[in-house]
């Protein structure tokens, strides 16, 4: 486990969505339960804060996703029968997920985007900053992300957004960031956020990923939150607000990582996504590694 800062003690991991981009697969079970590998995207990003000790976990859910519910779950049923095969591998697999840490659920109720959901948190996390992790995303447990972010945040006493370079021409399809940097530091000020600019019109190549690090001050700024792009009641205006307040809770800044990650936002994405970490794994990668050049060789007849 990687040590960090304890002023950050919750994960948020907003699940609520409909998936409507991988239909008809998600007619019927949550995408964050899509398999990635061997285990459902999910599981990749509640690992990932308990990792770095975020152990109380809470999921803004909707309708129908009782199965990520069932999916941290003790089933004694399954587990007796692993047993009694003595198929000790598969029965460890099983229990991981259901002692990963102390999961919690609430509905979002109403589709009102993500900083609605987010809002639907501020019971259960109280006056203290929390990290946001969203599924769409997965960081390869090898790379440091969320505690370094953990550290900036106290460090800062702000809030904190994750940051990757993007090719100038994709940074239409991400927020942006208009930053400053700091000198002597590893991490950028945030001036503004562009949700989704124009090419020619964006002020970097800086693109905002699902983790944030955030004050609990942003929870007051999304309740007078105004719905905005699509509609909906975005995180990305109420960073705006505080990026723009000095004083405690106030300033919004940047980590860029440069590490592995995996975007699962889309069908192709998320195929690329199965494929590179079965190339990572023990006991998939020597047979993928083999069988990829045939492919490929199949592609340039």
């Amino acid at each position: 486990m990687t040590t960090t800062n304890c002023s950050v003690r919750k994960a948020v991991i907003p699940a609520a969505g409909l998936g409507t981009r991988f239909l008809p697969a998600t007619k019927a079970m949550p995408k964050e339960m899509l398999p990635v590998v061997d285990k459902p995207a999910i599981q990749y990003v509640v690992e990932e804060a308990v990792n770095v000790g975020l152990s109380d976990v809470l999921m803004i859910t909707g309708r129908n996703k009782r199965a990520l519910e069932d999916h941290f779950d003790r089933v004694p049923a399954l587990e007796a029968t692993l047993e009694a095969k003595g198929d000790t591998a598969k029965l460890e697999s099983i229990q991981a997920a259901s002692n990963l840490g102390d999961i919690h659920y609430v509905r979002q109720g109403d589709p009102k985007g993500l900083g609605h959901a987010v809002l639907r948190a501020r019971q259960h996390v109280g006056y203290e900053p929390f990290a946001v992790l969203l599924g769409d995303d997965l960081i390869d447990a090898r790379d440091e992300l969320l505690s370094v972010m953990i550290d900036v945040q106290a460090k800062t006493g702000g809030s904190v957004v994750a940051l990757i370079e993007v090719e100038p021409s994709q940074i239409s399809a991400y927020g942006c960031a208009d930053i400053s940097e700091l000198e002597g530091e590893g991490f950028v000020k945030i001036n503004k956020l562009v949700e989704k600019p124009d090419v020619d019109e964006a002020p970097s190549n800086l693109a905002v990923i699902g983790r944030y690090v955030l004050h609990p001050d942003v929870f007051d700024v999304l309740e007078k939150t105004e719905p905005g792009r699509g509609g909906e009641i975005q995180l990305t205006d109420a960073l705006q607000e505080l990026a723009s307040r000095d004083g405690e809770g106030g300033g919004v800044y940047g980590v860029v990582f440069r590490g592995r990650r995996y975007d699962t936002g889309d069908k192709l994405s998320y195929l690329k996504a199965c494929v590179e970490l079965a190339i990572d794994s023990d006991d998939l990668g020597p047979g993928l590694r083999e069988w990829l050049p045939q492919v490929a060789a199949r592609l340039s007849e």
